[in-house]
């Protein structure tokens, strides 16, 4: 078995190894057994729920049976947004939450993303116990006929979070049109009651799953077609979640894309004009656009870097008591309203902006200008270290000296899929497109698929 675990839970193609019936019914009675430990109860309570994909169902099943056989009680709550089940657990002061779901992938993928009891990620030291057991013959409890768990379906769920969301959001968005693409996903349902309820008219695509769509040509990763409803509706913004809802990418009056940098820079310049942006600090990622650290900068702001991945943004934020962080691609973190990324909650923080300061999305949006930008996803069979590859260290040295300053090149691996990523960044975009086609090309001799 390779490792389950990567930086965002366990992912794979559904009803394969690792993400078999068998397989995850007994990751649900290890997980189990690992809160029993952990926590020093009695009785585990567990929150449930998924996306729209067609695995959903069956791994929800073996999870839930495998959870019932060791004795928890767990509360399934059915399609709902990632971040819905962060904000249910800590609600309904369950011992950890589960989500099924491959967020951004296509349907045939699916995954599995457990949360601790305060709605954060896991603890990596529990992951990591629980995998070293499944390595191990099976010796998970089972619960006698009288102490299996209860499975109590909590209709509530639904309400509940909606009105968390809307907490988010003080300001009346009465006279604004908002454009929602959903991805088929988990949002479907969720959000367009949220901006409805709060006075906005909504219009909404991506809102009919059927199993096989969610993802496909809509959502966060394809804002094309909501680029082109918001301009054809005279629409003020459109919003755009991937398939489990934790991910935003906005697009303004204009058509123009704006995404996590934007996001950040916007949320940077009008909490920390009114003394509400924590430490005068935005945590963000090494994959985060120049132009945003330039703008921060001038604003007075400070930038704290990490690896790519929203929890080690998340980590980050914890750790010094930032409350503004996030991501390039939209995974976008405001702990003032919430523990994890919600795309609903940040479209409602963008709003809330224009609101308070009477200006649309593209003139808040000017307070940054980006870079321009290249990334090229490369397909491997493998992961190696780049500085094994032969002449790859020495191109990039060669081809960044030549920026003069004016660029950078980022070599990574994805934590969820087999691909490398390159990322160039300069002034000329011709330039940066030859670079990095230059060491795409390296990749793909050396351990591409």
């Amino acid at each position: 078995m390779n490792r389950l675990f990567g930086t965002d839970g366990i992912r794979g193609v559904a009803n394969q190894e690792p993400l078999t019936p068998e397989l995850v019914g007994r990751l649900g009675r290890q997980l189990v057994a690992t809160l029993l430990a952990h926590h020093g109860v009695s009785k585990v309570r567990l929150v449930v729920g998924r996306d729209t994909r067609l695995s959903g169902p069956m791994l929800e099943g073996a999870l839930v049976s495998g959870a019932l056989s060791a004795g928890a009680d767990v509360y399934t709550v059915g399609v709902l947004p990632t971040p819905a089940i962060a904000f249910l657990t800590r609600r309904l002061e369950a011992h950890g939450g589960v989500v099924l779901s491959a967020s951004h992938n296509p349907f045939e993928d699916n995954g599995i993303k457990i949360f601790s009891s305060e709605g954060a990620k896991l603890p990596d030291a529990w992951e990591d116990e629980i995998e070293q057991e499944l390595r191990q013959p099976d010796r998970a409890p089972r619960a006698t006929c009288g102490e299996l768990g209860r499975r109590i379906d909590y209709a509530a769920a639904e309400n509940d979070y909606i009105a968390h969301a809307r907490r988010a959001c003080s300001a009346d968005l009465s006279g604004l049109t908002v454009v929602l693409d959903c991805a088929h996903g988990a949002t479907y349902r969720v959000a367009p009651r949220v901006f409805r309820s709060l006075g906005a008219r909504v219009l909404v695509s991506g809102a009919r799953p059927d199993g096989r769509n969610i993802n496909r040509r809509s959502g966060a990763l394809y804002p094309e077609a909501l680029q082109r409803k918001v301009v054809a509706a005279g629409a003020h913004l459109g919003l755009a979640f991937d398939g489990d809802g934790d991910r935003l990418i906005s697009v303004d009056e204009r058509g123009e894309i704006r995404d996590g940098d934007y996001a950040l820079a916007i949320m940077a310049q009008h909490l920390s004009a009114r003394g509400r942006l924590k430490g005068g600090i935005v945590v963000t990622t090494v994959m985060a656009n120049l132009g945003l650290d330039t703008a921060l900068t001038a604003m007075g702001v400070r930038t704290v870097k990490t690896q790519v991945g929203d929890r080690y943004v998340l980590e980050e934020m914890l750790r010094i008591g930032a409350n503004v962080g996030g991501e390039q691609s939209g995974h976008l973190l405001f702990l003032d309203h919430a523990t994890t990324g919600d795309g609903i909650v940040s479209g409602l923080q963008l709003l809330a902006v224009m609101c308070e300061t009477g200006q649309a999305l593209s003139m808040l949006a000017s307070s940054m200008t980006k870079f321009p930008q290249v990334l090229v996803n490369v397909p491997v069979r493998e992961k190696r270290p780049f500085e094994s590859i032969p002449t790859l260290s020495d191109s990039v040295a060669r081809l960044e000296s030549g920026m003069n300053g004016n660029g950078r090149i980022l070599l990574r691996y994805s934590g969820t899929e087999p691909l490398a990523r390159v990322m160039v960044e300069g002034r000329e975009q011709r330039h940066i497109e030859a670079v990095a086609n230059e060491l795409a090309t390296l990749l793909r001799e050396a351990i591409g698929r």
